[in-house]
């Protein structure tokens, strides 16, 4: 999976799970500031990514790091580089 196809799939994830148009999607949106996610908000994105890319990714630390919309994609970028997942169609 290239890096296009994970931007892809990420932002059809704020897309479908939050109504964020997609011309608001870029790396350098703020998750919290500019897209308007909050804590609660950010359960239901994690929950999200797993099942959009089959993978578990509550437990891992780098995700208290994530910040803007690049960090994610970044984030999941790593996972697939690492073989910790195959991304679900």
């Amino acid at each position: 999976m290239d890096r296009k196809e994970i931007e892809k799939k990420v932002n059809q994830v704020f897309e479908e799970s939050f109504e964020i148009d997609s011309g608001e999607l870029s790396s350098d949106k703020g998750i919290f500031e500019d897209l308007g996610l909050d804590s609660l908000d950010i359960v239901d994105l994690v929950v999200a990514l797993q099942k959009k890319f089959g993978v578990k990714i509550r437990d891992d630390n780098r995700v208290r790091e994530i910040r803007k919309l690049g960090d994610i994609y970044n984030f999941i970028e790593s996972l697939y580089k690492e073989g910790n997942f195959s991304a679900k169609e």
